[in-house]
């Protein structure tokens, strides 16, 4: 009976090396997307999350929630630009026109971010 010595320097057979596999993307759903404040890179992270730090300059973004930005044209070259609430003014990305936001600044009212009220029903307690 002949035994066959494994080198140290041999390579396992491909059968018997451990299958390591990634766990799937998560669903496009589950995705949510901003521009870097710093680099204007796109950064995707998982929703929820507070802060997503770019991995091209290590800038860590603050995120905001949609209820929490405000939206303005530049006044300067009109692309629309996107404020956190309670900012005075924003610098364009394009062309760095500073805009002062004014009477766009107030955030809508709570009613308005709720959506519509449901009418009540007509049963009687």
């Amino acid at each position: 009976m002949e035994t066959k010595v494994q080198q140290a320097d041999e390579a396992p057979p491909p059968e018997a090396q451990p299958i390591v596999s990634q766990p799937p993307p998560p669903p496009l759903s589950e995705i949510a997307q901003m521009v870097c404040g710093s680099c204007r890179h796109l950064l995707t992270y998982p929703p929820g999350a507070k802060h997503v730090q770019c991995s091209c300059c290590q800038t860590v973004n603050f995120v905001l929630e949609a209820h929490q930005v405000g939206q303005v044209k530049c006044g300067s070259c009109t692309t629309l630009l996107m404020y956190p609430y309670g900012a005075l003014s924003v610098r364009c990305s394009s062309c760095s026109f500073v805009t002062e936001v004014r009477d766009h600044n107030m955030r809508p009212p709570w009613s308005a971010q709720q959506g519509q009220p449901t009418p009540p029903s007509n049963s009687v307690h």
